[in-house]
Parts: structure tokens; sequence; C-alpha cells
């Protein structure tokens, strides 16, 4: 059997405060409490898949902190490169959303032990020794100066390592905050070291600063990609998932790939009804295609396994995405619904 694969992750982990079910905020006194963060997401996925995560991040050494790291082990993720220092730990509140009324999420991390947490602290020579990929977000970048300049030192030295990075660039309008005018700039300098990234025509239009008025998805998608490859000369691929959305609960979900050849797109948009929780639905895209990347997969049977990773995470509560390789390979063969016996 073959050694697994060594991905190393960076980025803050989040504890998820919401209401049960489809409730408000606050509606009634109970929230329930669930582990999460961008990449953390991910590296849990690609641990169930049966890949070496490793997460690197700064948690507050309490309770709080240690249960998130257990919860991580749990999925099977090495959390051997968590630092724990006195401090809080960052915090969002998620109302779900119901048929046309959206999610909202307000988040609570100024301040944690991950955002004050200094570039320096982290020994990336050693931390990413034998690694394939390293992933991280554009959280990052809009949490606060310090997390985007860990976030450049970590990139830096896995470019001069040899290491593959891979970028989701998650803008998140509320975070970046009165630090908005910085994204794009900040983005230009991750990108420009990057060798996949995971984002659609929106978020090269906001890196470059340029406009993609193309009517049709895919044409969008085809004119951004080709403005990436030109900005961005390490850049192998982009990719990116295309919704549709009917209501909250009725949604259809597809996939773009593209390399500096050609592009590859779903053969069709997976029908989601009745959706559980989407959130988590683009981490778990993104470990799908790191996954298919890993196993040498063909650029399609990539794209497609991503896709189909992200619409069984739609399924599961919380940010995770737990499924495993089989129930993946079972989606795309079409098993059908009857109980597995």
């Amino acid at each position: 059997m073959s050694k697994p694969s060594r991905v190393v992750f960076f980025g803050e982990l989040l504890l998820r405060l919401s209401p049960p079910g489809n409730e408000m905020l606050l509606q009634s006194a109970r929230l329930d409490a669930r582990f999460g963060g961008a990449e953390a997401n991910v590296a849990a996925s690609l641990a169930l898949f049966g890949h070496h995560s490793v997460m690197v991040s700064a948690l507050p050494d309490q309770a709080i902190g240690h249960a998130c790291a257990g919860e991580l082990r749990r999925h099977g993720v090495d959390t051997s490169a968590l630092r724990f220092a006195e401090g809080r730990m960052g915090v969002y509140y998620l109302t779900p959303g119901a048929m046309h009324r959206p999610s909202e999420v307000i988040y609570d991390r100024a301040g944690s032990v991950f955002a004050t947490t200094p570039a320096e602290a982290y020994d990336w020579p050693r931390l990413l020794e034998g690694a394939q990929w390293l992933h991280l977000s554009g959280i990052n970048l809009a949490l606060c100066e310090a997390t985007a300049q860990a976030a450049m030192v970590a990139v830096s030295a896995a470019r001069s390592l040899g290491v593959r990075v891979s970028f989701d660039g998650n803008f998140r309008g509320k975070l970046w905050g009165a630090r908005a005018a910085e994204a794009p700039a900040w983005l230009r300098r991750i990108m420009a070291e990057a060798d996949l990234i995971f984002g659609g025509d929106r978020d090269i239009a906001l890196a470059l600063e340029m406009a993609f008025p193309q009517p049709q998805a895919d044409a969008r998608f085809h004119a951004a990609a080709c403005a990436a490859f030109s900005a961005f000369p390490h850049l192998t691929y982009i990719a990116a998932t295309e919704r549709r959305h009917a209501s909250v609960d009725d949604q259809h979900l597809g996939g773009l790939l593209a390399t500096r050849e050609r592009a590859f797109y779903t053969t069709e948009h997976h029908s989601l009804t009745g959706i559980v929780d989407r959130i988590g639905g683009g981490d778990a895209f993104a470990a799908g295609l790191l996954h298919g990347l890993l196993r040498e997969m063909p650029e399609q049977a990539a794209l497609d396994f991503a896709v189909a990773a992200a619409c069984l995470k739609h399924s599961v509560p919380g940010d995770v995405n737990l499924v495993r390789e089989a129930d993946v390979q079972a989606f795309l063969k079409q098993e059908g619904f009857e109980v597995r016996r």
C-alpha cells in the first residue's frame, strides 16, 4: 500500500454556535456547538479520504481549545503541529436559512489566540517537511494584518521548499471590514504563489480588479481563468463550484476546472433538495479535488469526484464533510437510495 499523501493546512479553528433546526438566532435559549474552520474542514475530509492531514493553527489552552483538537483527532487529522496559548477562541454564530430566508453569519473572532500569534511562531521548514501540498484560504488575509503576514510567510516557505500551494479565495466581506480596500493586493500576492486556486470569476475579478461581463457562467469562468493564468506564473489549476438557487432548500450544484490547456465542466448540475447544512460545501469540493489530484485521477474524474463530495456534504450537519471515498463513488455510480444492509 502506498504511503498516504501529506497535506498541511494553515488557518483558524472556530467554535460554531447555531440555533436548533431552522430557528432564528436566540429564538429559544439553546445553541448547538460544533467546531470548524475553512482549512480544518478540508483537512478532516481529506483525512477521511485516507490522506495524512496536518493542521497548523493556534488554540486557547483551555477546555474549548482542547476539545476542538480532540474533534480533529477524531476525524483522523494530525494535531501535533497545533500551538496552545492563553487567550480566547474565535467564534461564529450561524442562523440557518430556510426557504427564501438566507443563512446569516455573525463573527466574533477579534483578538483570538490565532489572530494574535505572530508569523515567526511557525517553523515552516519543519512543518512542511515531507508535504506535497500546503492549503490555506483568504480568510487568513481578511482576519487581521498579523494573520495575513503569517499566511504570506507560509506560502513563501512552501514555494521555496517545492511544496505545492492550494489557495481558496474565500472572500468574506464582514471579516475584511475597514481593510476591504487592501483585499485585492493581498489576494494577488498569495495567488501569484499558488499552484491551485479555488475561486470563480468574482474572486479573480476582485483580485485583478477586472470585470468579466459575459452572460453565461461558463464563459465568465473561462475568461477569468485565462486572466488568472496570464497574471499568476505558478498557477496550474483553477476550480470553482457553480450554484443555482431556487431557494435556500432547493439548489443545483456543478463544478468547473481549468488548466492552461483546457477547461472541464460537470456534465450535469446535481439537484440538492431538502438541504440539511450547506456550510462547508466549498471546503468539501476543495477536499474532493485535492483527493483526485493526489490520486492522479484524470482532470474530469477529479472534478466529478469533487462536485459529488460537495453534494453529499449538504446532507451532513456541521461544517465537516464526514463521508468517505466509497460514499462519493457510490453517489457517482447512482447506486440509489435503498438502505445499505
